[in-house]
């Protein structure tokens, strides 16, 4: 556990207010817009936050379908919820048509006879729908309804769940679920002190590890358990709980996406306010996304650009709830890191090299101590011993005053911004010493100090009291999970520091090359190699020296103009694969050859029934490095730009790296620098350097070809032929398909 940051929340009961509840309908207050601008697209540039303070923190509470019956599923809920009332300060009035109390409090035949308006409604009725003109009428701003049978269940359930959300949207009232819990309604303890973690789940129990950190002294401040998510998202929970000044980092369970546009703004939120999102995304698999599927009827979204646009986000993505757990943990109390160097220390050379290994594949920086920061730990440390980083004191200057002079000269490294010590398992006294050291050292420095604790039992007392009673040491149960976390820690706060959001830049109104363009496309039809090279000569995307041609004496005149060695490649719109089909040919170095290959190729598409616009003599580019950019559209998320080595190669290896428009010059050049084949565009076998910069800046302007075309369905540059540095980057070939 780490020391406090922020401050906390207030959990005192609030003052009656009583309003009474009458017939006429009214505006529902959603909360504060925060979208004050749109793309060129008309979407919004930035993430409403939906106020839902009233929400978590009601005055009052209808509870519809309240019971008291025993065995039934309705009094649990109800008994559950009269009890948490009394713990927030909130006033509960059953709703049944056939009773007059429950649990000893007046009940009432329908929400229009309440004493007073109510904040929030909690629907226990199996169709929640016909139930929400009359929440509007009363005007109550949330409800909550629990039953299942919705999307999760298939194409009758899925089109009930439409019903329900268009009866909401009518209304103005906001509704979680359908398809939730009782998660938000747990009893959350308000002993705990220093920043929260906030929880949203699309599985419920799927949070319980996390909720259970309470038990461990780390702070929870919210949980919202968001089921099918026919209203209120993940995205909108993302986005208040980013305001919320007790949260010190977000942990979510995510199944599915129900809007991938609305959880990149969320997330843009959190990172502007510099508050980290944790989130488990299943669905890595199709057998995960399938399961996924059927329990929240959402859609999963293809995973390689769900991990990236999460990437480019600055969420967090964990593999397991033991990570979800330790690194939410960790970024919700940690200071921000005085340096990024990490040192280890243990007392066994072999536990050092263990977890230096696991840190180093990671990508953790292991500075080496200088040459006197060396000389000042031998001073403790047996001179035989390494203390380079790893640093092994071999065990015994642990159990006497030398063991905190070590850590302490470890800490005052400028180099050093967090400390790591892995105990792999109980060794009392000395043990014992260490952790109180680490313990008092931590109490003093702003530097992180983490200990693995790895023994299988847990209930030392060095654990259990010492180190889980710390509120400025971060502890984990195994090697991994620290290293994970450690890095997520270094890497948040290193994305958060530099932050700009790409909605800032997000163009407004279409440039010129888009209404050129624009121009340009045929609604439901493939472009011609030819056309789609004139979309990218719009955006200033550079192709080579051509000329489309009709006749054999065109092309021996467009030779000669383009000048010779040339390439002579059959244009059309269906023609996707003109290689395969013997439609392309490459240094021509004369009138004849020219004037025999035009034959050649316009008999080809003739027996292939193939129509063309005509042939194209192109210039000859290279060599160079063959890569390829391109569009395509996500279920989730709309326009996706791809990057990659190119030719033959798209296919065998599959090396690409995608984001999500708006991205900026950063994200693009991170595109390149995650490309397996990366090494090709610094040269090799000696091949010169090729042109990034010109790779990065073509990269660019696809992107906004994806951001201003939206009548543009797909677009394949390949290959793109990055020349030596300084040359530029020439587009050989492209594809394009209109909407």
């Amino acid at each position: 556990m780490l020391g406090s940051t922020h401050g906390t929340l207030t959990t005192t009961s609030r003052p009656a207010r009583v309003v009474a509840c009458g017939n006429r309908p009214g505006p529902v207050v959603h909360g504060t817009a925060a979208a004050e601008d749109v793309d060129v697209s008309g979407r919004p540039l930035r993430s409403d936050v939906p106020d839902l303070d009233r929400f978590f923190r009601p005055e009052s509470v209808a509870v519809i379908g309240a019971s008291e019956t025993e065995g039934r599923p309705n009094t649990g809920i109800t008994r559950q919820l009269i009890t948490w009332a009394e713990r927030v300060g909130a006033r509960v009035h059953p709703v049944h048509p056939t009773r007059t109390t429950v649990f000893d409090l007046p009940c009432h035949p329908s929400v229009r006879d309440l004493p007073e308006q109510v904040d929030l409604a909690v629907l226990l009725v199996g169709d929640p729908t016909p139930v929400i003109d009359e929440l509007a009428d009363c005007k109550i701003k949330f409800a909550v309804a629990f039953a299942s049978g919705f999307a999760e269940a298939g194409g009758e359930g899925a089109a009930a769940q439409a019903r329900l959300a268009a009866a909401v949207r009518r209304a103005g009232i906001r509704l979680l679920g359908p398809n939730t819990n009782l998660n938000a309604f747990e009893h959350f303890r308000d002993d705990l002190q220093g920043p929260a973690i906030a929880l949203i789940t699309q599985s419920g129990h799927q949070g319980r590890p996390v909720f259970a950190l309470q038990e461990l002294g780390i702070r929870l401040s919210h949980w919202a358990p968001t089921g099918n998510e026919a209203d209120l998202e993940c995205a909108d929970f993302i986005s208040y709980f980013a305001t919320r000044p007790e949260v010190g980092a977000i942990a979510a369970y995510v199944e599915g996406l129900k809007d991938g546009r609305a959880f990149l703004l969320a997330a843009d939120r959190a990172a502007r306010h510099k508050v980290p999102v944790v989130a488990v995304k299943v669905g890595r698999t199709e057998t995960g996304a399938r399961t996924a599927a059927t329990h929240t009827g959402k859609l999963t979204g293809a995973d390689d650009v769900v991990d990236a646009a999460m990437r480019q986000f600055g969420v967090i993505r964990v593999n397991g709830l033991d990570e979800l757990q330790d690194t939410a943990a960790l970024l919700a109390r940690a200071r921000p890191p005085r340096a990024t160097g990490v040192a280890v220390y243990s007392i066994s050379g072999g536990t050092g090299a263990h977890f230096a290994d696991l840190a180093t594949a990671a990508g953790l920086e292991l500075p080496v101590l200088s040459p006197g920061k060396q000389s000042e730990l031998h001073q403790w440390i047996p001179g035989y011993l390494s203390v380079a980083n790893p640093i092994d004191n071999g065990g015994h200057p642990v159990g006497d005053w030398r063991g905190r002079k070590i850590i302490d000269a470890v800490l005052a490294d400028p180099s050093i911004g967090v400390l790591v010590c892995p105990v792999t398992g109980p060794f009392p006294p000395l043990s014992d010493r260490l952790v109180q050291d680490l313990v008092d050292a931590a109490e003093t420095t702003d530097k992180l100090v983490c200990v693995v604790w790895g023994s299988p039992v847990g209930t030392e007392d060095a654990y259990r009291t010492t180190l889980l009673g710390s509120s400025r040491v971060a502890t984990f149960r195994t090697f991994s999970n620290c290293v994970t976390a450690v890095r997520a820690y270094l890497d948040h706060h290193r994305f958060t520091a530099g932050y700009r959001s790409p909605f800032d830049d997000a163009p407004r109104s279409l440039s010129p090359s888009a209404r050129k363009a624009q121009a340009l496309l045929r609604p439901g039809e493939q472009l011609s190699e030819h056309a789609a090279k004139q979309l990218l000569r719009a955006y200033g995307i550079r192709v080579p020296r051509e000329q489309l041609v009709t006749s054999a004496a065109a092309a021996v005149r467009a030779a000669a103009q383009v000048g010779y060695p040339v390439v002579m490649k059959a244009s059309g719109p269906q023609l996707a694969h003109k290689s395969e089909l013997g439609l392309v040919r490459i240094a021509l170095t004369s009138a004849s050859q020219v004037r025999d290959t035009y034959r050649e190729l316009t008999d080809i598409a003739r027996y292939e029934d193939l129509p063309l616009d005509g042939v194209l003599v192109c210039q000859m580019v290279g060599p160079g490095v063959e890569m390829a950019v391109g569009i395509t559209h996500d279920s989730l998320f709309g326009p996706t730009v791809t990057a990659g080595l190119g030719g033959v190669l798209v296919e065998v290896l599959a090396d690409t790296a995608v984001r999500v428009p708006p991205f900026d010059e950063g994200q693009a050049r991170a595109m390149i620098g995650e490309l397996r084949g990366k090494a090709l565009l610094g040269g090799v076998r000696g091949a010169p350097p090729a042109d990034v910069d010109a790779l990065v800046e073509t990269v660019l302007r696809v992107q906004h070809m994806a951001l201003e075309l939206d009548g543009l369905a797909e677009l394949d540059i390949n290959p793109l032929v990055v020349l030596e540095r300084g040359q530029g980057a020439v587009a050989l070939d492209a594809l394009a398909f209109c909407r």
